[in-house]
């Protein structure tokens, strides 16, 4: 074959969008770094004249796997006749990828890649590409061969017929390049080649044609890569100058990003200009009508609306409908009382309460709002003193800024009843707000007298409590969630209120399947599981479906569904959680694997006991040859050796890295074998790790050592940034890597608040040597506009405050000139970082805090400043708090006193309820829990499931002993912690709760939490009836329990998980069972059990049982070996004697 058309030959042939692709990937670059970048002029007889000729027949060899594909040089195949390379099967990039991946790539490759691509029919190209998608759709290829693959595949689609129309576009951009541009670095290539900013213009455009069928991860990798294009000199305000014609256009978004400006963040918007070029961009009204069709990030939408109307001349009434929604409170701060009715209502009509914003990262109840919302809300309502029905109807949604002193002095009890409609409607009311309102209707004598008249209250049915609640007839409650629009309410309710209403419609309903049918979908997740064993009764399959379970309440009846549903793809991911041991034990072979192929597909996330037990099933009759088939997460419980049937090393631990690794202990031997596997699969020499294999490691990154983060350098900070908690070793570690400032990331002093949002997981593990080399204006404005966004608790955030606080604090004499604390400042999540400690005690004279109480202590104080506040409230407060006070304490829990607590006025269970959700220290939890008793109050369903899952154990025998049997039935407790005493109190009362289901196999589920109480007879009944006890239960049975049974029972209680025990046998107080033992018994079980008595001995074991929690001490054991020879000398003497 001739040499390849040069581009001016070429051109002309090329339609529209190739060309201008063309144009700009066409010139070469010789930069160092640069040269996988190569230019599509190909002169083939240079290329190919030091290359070894290939005949037609080495080829079909390989075609037709008689010859392997690593046998020739990619050089060969770039240059041999176009005709014999069709002969080759779909497959064969796949094995050309894996023969040259392996290698050093050479100067010469990427023309190798534009001649051989060049030769290949576009359909059947099309074809093999479609088949190396779906095999590296998910593993991460080698940059190197990446950028030399793409440079070629990217010139031979330019030259594809209509490659211009967004059909074939999409085609080879979804299924054919996909797997390449994932790497947004490929982008490089367009800039390493001198693209004109014109055409790359062109290149956005003709992209956004195809915009909306990509898949979303799709969109995302493009976007990144358009990115990189952008910024990757560095330079702000690329492709944009007001003195340079053709470049001076203020439409920027629409022209460089379209609609993938729907994946760009704060910080990208940053680095594309500086902040007067955003807004000239911003004020566009190209851009502006773009914008308003898009769905963009929540915290991009408010800083583009920030744009907008930061300016002074920038009236609200043109602001597009789109954005009145992402308002800040400063841009409605001078409205006139009709100017702001008039925001409030648009407000209500273009902000609903279902509007979805793209990529929101932290958890948003479908009501809740942002701080800015609110702020906004509070802005408007202060226009006006009273608030009759009209006013109230008008401000819609924004009169969710009422105060309580507005809803108790400026709103009349009349006109109060008359704005229940419009009230019900707003989202976003606080605690204490629906209570104050509720409260006051009740008092003026509004009578919930029906099922209509509890659905009037709407969104304010919050503000009732659980025994205004417990005082209605069932009748109202069954008739009112009938209704739709109160249905809606009740997913905002809070939890004690959600388990009153169950407790409330449970009384009335008998059968589990009315239950399931009836019950709202928002309060499913409540029921006790105890409600949920249907024995005889047959489950509605659809009706579990449409409700979201938890793992314990889906274990419950998961039994009962595998046996009714013959098809279980059309389970619920929600029901497929409660896979038990128990109910797979009873499936045939066949059908089992068919059940664990649909979670894999439906993405179910299992427990380590029920992997554990899923991985003995699957591979009860050997590995299974397509392990990709199964959920991922069972990897973990099996080696790289054994998904050798099924892909490769590297494909194993990609697959690994992407598991959830939590699922196993973070210092357990089987993570520490993963680990050191995975490093020597990847053939990684010494501790230096790069990008591409950190990459394939994924969560395995979080158990390298410091000495790996230190060699590895910034390669490793992307994975570490994922990483739930480190070990000391590891912190020092990344300190050491961040602060060398030899990372892409560069010097501490150049960051930005997009570098620290980027690592915003690595923060808790900076300290004050990182922190203050950080530029102060960087801290600030990353707490603006991302903290409330970041997986950093309130205390972390306070450590950045600190940071940003004066070392030195001066004394104050009184409030600071400017420092006066207003409405405005108490709105303000910064407020933090104005005040030291002693300027905020110094300005909160003679100021209330109670009203913006809940607000202000979400806020990141320091520990200082925190206890400013306790000490503010005690001078307010001196006879001890009010009990409308408990519910918004938050951190400040941790101040309160027991002597504090002596004074408080404890009535209820949901104050109890609401005081305990923050997790006090058990000291001060106990002092709540017996002051709500010492006053009278009853262990009731609401206050045992306030206590339940933290503090049951801190409860003495007296005030277990007045629990009813009953309340058991639906309330969770956990009991792990609990002294010997309180687990036999709390079994006997659990045994007599659940006797009537004690023989449906749901019975083991409800009894298990109780079972460190539970004597040796009963365990030997259960020993009976297959309930595949965890081997981590039968070591917290009581001891004299466990001691009392045999391996028959035992094995009896583990089933399929007896295979485990091995592993607990050198652990308290399973080694002094498996000593009381016969040998020989125990070598019955066939698991390894070693230590127990042999045949001719007696072992006397004098065990010091101690808490598991505790570390096992050595028993004392004393060895009579008794032989015959002893026995006759013995008994010799006695006839002599």
């Amino acid at each position: 074959m001739g040499a390849l058309k040069t581009f001016a030959e070429m051109s002309p042939l090329l339609p529209g969008l190739g060309f201008l692709l063309l144009v700009g990937w066409q010139v070469a670059a010789n930069s160092a770094g640069t040269y996988l970048c190569s230019s599509s002029t190909v002169n083939e007889s240079a290329v190919c004249a030091s290359v070894k000729s290939v005949s037609q027949e080495m080829l079909l060899e390989i075609a037709r796997v008689q010859a392997s594909p690593c046998s020739l040089t990619f050089g060969q195949y770039a240059c041999a006749q176009s005709a014999w390379l069709q002969d080759l099967q779909d497959d064969f990039l796949i094995s050309l990828y894996s023969c040259l991946t392996p290698k050093t790539a050479s100067a010469m490759d990427p023309e190798y890649s534009v001649l051989f691509f060049s030769k290949y029919d576009a359909k059947k190209l099309l074809a093999a590409l479609t088949m190396f998608s779906q095999q590296f759709s998910r593993v991460p290829l080698s940059l190197e061969w990446n950028l030399i693959f793409i440079n070629g595949l990217w010139e031979k689609m330019l030259q594809v017929p209509d490659i211009d129309s967004p059909p074939v576009l999409f085609q080879w951009v979804h299924e054919g390049l996909q797997p390449f541009l994932v790497e947004p670095k490929v982008f490089s290539c367009l800039r390493a080649k001198n693209i004109l900013c014109e055409t790359f213009r062109m290149i956005v455009a003709a992209l956004n044609g195809i915009y909306s069928e990509l898949p979303v991860e799709e969109q995302r990798n493009l976007y990144t890569g358009i990115k990189h294009y952008l910024i990757q000199d560095g330079s702000n305000q690329k492709c944009y100058s007001a003195a340079v014609p053709g470049l001076n256009s203020t439409a920027w978004f629409e022209n460089y990003l379209g609609s993938f400006l729907e994946h760009a963040t704060v910080g990208d918007l940053q680095l594309f200009g500086d902040e007067p070029t955003l807004q000239k961009f911003a004020r566009d009204p190209v851009n502006i009508q773009m914008i308003s069709n898009l769905t963009l990030l929540w915290e991009t939408a408010v800083y583009y609306t920030s744009l907008l109307t930061s300016g002074p001349d920038f009236p609200l009434s043109s602001l597009p409908d789109r954005f009145v929604c992402y308002l800040s409170p400063s841009a409605v701060s001078n409205l006139s009382r009709d100017d702001a009715l008039s925001l409030a209502q648009r407000i209500s009509k273009n902000c609903p309460l279902n509007l979805t914003h793209r990529g929101i990262t932290r958890e948003r109840a479908p009501s809740s709002l942002t701080t800015e919302e609110l702020q906004v809300a509070s802005s408007l309502v202060r226009k006006f003193e009273h608030f009759p029905p009209a006013i109230l109807r008008a401000l819609g949604q924004a009169a969710v800024g009422l105060s309580i002193s507005d809803i108790e002095n400026g709103i009349s009890d009349k006109d109060l009843e008359a704005s229940i409609p419009a009230l019900g409607e707003v989202r976003g009311w606080n605690a204490e707000q629906s209570s104050t309102i509720i409260n006051k209707l009740l008092r003026s004598g509004y009578q919930i007298l029906d099922g209509q008249s509890l659905a009037k209250l709407g969104s304010l049915v919050a503000g009732l409590n659980s025994s205004t609640l417990r005082s209605l007839s069932p009748e109202v409650i069954l008739e009112a969630i009938k209704l739709p629009e109160f249905v809606q309410q009740m997913v905002t309710l809070p939890s004690a209120l959600k388990r009153s209403f169950v407790e409330k419609i449970s009384s009335s309903v008998g059968h589990p399947a009315d239950l399931v049918k009836y019950i709202p979908d928002a309060l499913a997740s409540y029921i006790p599981k105890s409600l949920l064993v249907f024995g005889e009764e047959k489950p509605n399959i659809q009706d579990l479906n449409s409700k979201m379970w938890t793992r314990e309440q889906a274990a419950m009846f998961f039994s009962d569904v595998i046996k009714t549903e013959p098809d279980f793809s059309r389970l619920s991911q929600s029901v497929l959680q409660g896979f038990t041991c128990a109910a797979a034990n009873e499936m045939e072979a066949e059908r089992f694997q068919e059940l664990a192929k649909v979670m894999k597909k439906k993405n179910v996330k299992l427990e380590e006991d029920q992997l554990s037990c899923l991985v003995k099933m699957v591979t009860l009759h050997g590995i299974p040859k397509d392990l990709d088939s199964y959920p991922k997460d069972l990897l973990l419980f099996l080696s790289s050796s054994d998904y050798a049937a099924t892909g490769s090393c590297r494909q194993y631990f990609a697959n690994i890295g992407k598991a959830n690794l939590d699922v196993l202990q973070r210092e357990s031997s089987q993570r520490k074998q993963l680990l050191l596997e995975a490093l020597a699969c990847l053939k990684i020499p010494g501790t230096q790790v790069n990008e591409e294999n950190a990459e394939i490691l994924g969560r395995l990154v979080c158990d390298l050592g410091g000495e790996y983060i230190r060699s590895s350098g910034g390669n490793l900070l992307k994975q570490l940034n994922q990483c739930e908690s480190f070990l000391p070793d590891q912190e020092e570690a990344i300190r050491s890597v961040i602060s060398s400032g030899n990372t892409t990331f560069g010097p501490l002093v150049a960051w930005s608040a997009f570098t620290l949002n980027e690592l915003s997981g690595l923060i808790p593990v900076f300290d004050h040597s990182i922190l203050q080399k950080i530029p102060k204006n960087v801290l600030t404005l990353w707490l603006k506009n991302f903290a409330r966004d970041s997986p950093l608790s309130r205390e972390q955030l306070a450590t950045i405050v600190e940071e940003l606080l004066p070392t030195r604090h001066k004394r104050a004499d009184g409030c600071p000139r400017g420092k006066q604390i207003t409405e405005m400042v108490l709105n303000d999540d910064l407020m933090p970082i104005w005040y030291t400690p002693g300027e905020l005690r110094a300005c909160l004279k003679n100021v209330s805090l109670e009203n913006h109480l809940s607000q202000i202590l979400t806020y990141s104080f320091t520990t200082q400043q925190l206890a400013v506040l306790k000490s503010n409230l005690d001078e307010t407060y001196p006879d001890g708090y009010p009990e409308r006070l408990f519910p918004k304490l938050g951190p400040l829990i941790s101040f309160i006193t027991p002597e504090d607590i002596s004074r408080w006025k404890i009535t209820s269970a949901d104050t109890l309820a609401a005081l305990l959700k923050d997790q006090p220290p058990d000291d001060q939890a106990s002092a709540m829990i017996k002051r709500y008793i010492g006053l009278g109050n009853a262990l009731n369903v609401t206050a045992l499931n306030a206590i339940g899952m933290k503090y049951v154990c801190l409860l003495n025998a007296n005030e277990l002993n007045v629990i009813d049997s009953n309340s058991l039935k639906l309330a969770s407790l956990n009991l792990s912690a609990c002294s010997q005493l309180a687990k036999d109190i709390l079994y006997a009362k659990a045994k007599r709760a659940f006797s009537d289901q004690h023989y449906l196999p749901a019975y083991y589920g409800l009894i298990e939490p109780y079972l460190g109480g539970a004597p040796g007879a009963d365990l030997r009944d259960l020993s009976k009836d297959n309930v595949n006890m965890k081997v981590s239960t039968l070591a917290k049975l009581r001891t004299d329990s466990l001691m009392s049974l045999t391996p028959s029972e035992v094995q009896g209680l583990l089933g399929m998980n007896l295979g485990d025990l091995e592993k607990w046998q050198n652990k308290f107080p399973i080694r002094e069972w498996v000593q009381r033992q016969k040998q020989s018994e125990l070598d019955k079980l066939h698991v390894g059990l070693t230590g127990g008595t042999q045949e001719g001995y007696m072992n006397i074991v004098i065990p010091k049982f101690q808490p598991p929690s505790s570390a096992p001490l050595g028993t004392v054991a004393m060895t009579l070996h008794l032989l015959p020879a002893l026995l006759i000398s013995f008994l010799m003497m006695s006839v002599l004697s």
